[in-house]
């Protein structure tokens, strides 16, 4: 059961979050959280970063790091500032594609894009370039924009390790899949397959990708069941491109009700270790900010009751409860 106090507390949110609190956790029909979802360009995150668009499509002025910070780069200087910037391009589709906004409001951006290189090589910027998670991001958001980006998937297939995940260090010869990069892809393909559709080949390669965090349960190694370490565990929103038990809870429960399959026992541990984290007043804490630099804050500080953790929790522990219970 959800307090209601919770649920009511979740609704005075954002419009990014309340449409799907209306749609995950209180069952609106669509007339309902449709309604609330179209705020999302008009109010609040989502006006406030599409206002920060630039004329010619991008963000910030680059593709993944803004021009200032690759300026610094080219004339030989550190950039400035703790952690890596969010501000760009790649990460500014990715939050509004995956708030809910209309991809309606951003008609002409693909095709503004078309123009944009990577930072890496000047590689095209729709064609993705060598890491893992940015070419997620970016298959996530051209699809989402209605380009056709069946080239990028297929290169998730062809870039799938012989352990059954991926690696964002591949180019530089690693042969050992990430939790970080195989989260990012299976997240990628599942939602590829959802919005047009995939091949056999595509399906498989996701469940590969999947079968590689459930062997190890999503917080062990697969060689000598040692856990990996509390980095697994840490609840935080956002987590970026950075793997959390949460982010994979919620991308696998949703990869099963999609593939019409039970939940797979080995997620066991990990669900009950988020429920034995709800706080007596129904919220989670968020336990960790990345550093680096942003528009406006997306959450809450360190140590405060997060909105976003309390839903992704609650949703999470929705499905696996109703599952449960038959």
């Amino acid at each position: 059961m959800i307090e209601r106090d919770v649920l009511d507390w979740l609704l005075d949110t954002d419009p990014s979050l309340r449409w799907q609190v209306e749609r995950d956790l209180l069952g609106e029909p669509p007339e309902i959280w449709a309604r609330t979802r179209a705020r999302i360009a008009t109010e609040g995150h989502g006006a406030a970063l599409l206002s920060h668009q630039d004329p010619d499509g991008q963000w910030a002025g680059g593709a993944f790091f803004p021009a200032d910070v690759v300026a610094r780069l080219q004339a030989g200087l550190p950039p400035e500032g703790d952690g890596q910037p969010f501000t760009a391009t790649t990460w500014s589709l990715t939050f509004l594609r995956e708030w809910g906004l209309d991809p309606a409001v951003l008609a002409d951006t693909d095709r503004k894009l078309e123009s944009v290189v990577w930072e890496y090589e000047d590689m095209p910027y729709w064609g993705g370039e060598v890491d893992v998670c940015i070419n997620a991001m970016t298959l996530g958001n051209g699809t989402w924009l209605g380009r056709d980006m069946s080239a990028l998937a297929d290169w998730f297939v062809a870039h799938q390790l012989p352990d059954g995940g991926w690696n964002c260090e591949w180019v530089e010869g690693s042969t050992r899949s990430s939790f970080h990069s195989t989260i990012n892809a299976v997240r990628a393909l599942l939602e590829y397959e959802q919005r047009v559709g995939a091949t056999p080949e595509m399906i498989a390669t996701r469940r590969r990708g999947e079968e590689y965090l459930l062997a190890r349960r999503l917080r062990y190694r697969l060689s000598n069941g040692e856990p990996l370490g509390g980095w697994t565990d840490v609840l935080m929103y956002p987590p970026r491109a950075q793997f959390t038990t949460l982010k994979a809870l919620d991308h696998l429960t949703a990869a099963a009700l999609h593939d019409g399959i039970p939940f797979d026992e080995r997620m066991t541990e990990a669900v009950e270790s988020i429920r034995a984290r709800r706080r007596p007043d129904g919220t989670w804490v968020q336990e960790h900010v990345i550093p680096g630099r942003v528009w406006f804050p997306l959450d809450v500080a360190e140590g405060e009751p997060s909105p976003w953790l309390t839903f992704q929790a609650l949703r999470v522990l929705s499905r696996w409860d109703a599952a449960a219970s038959g």
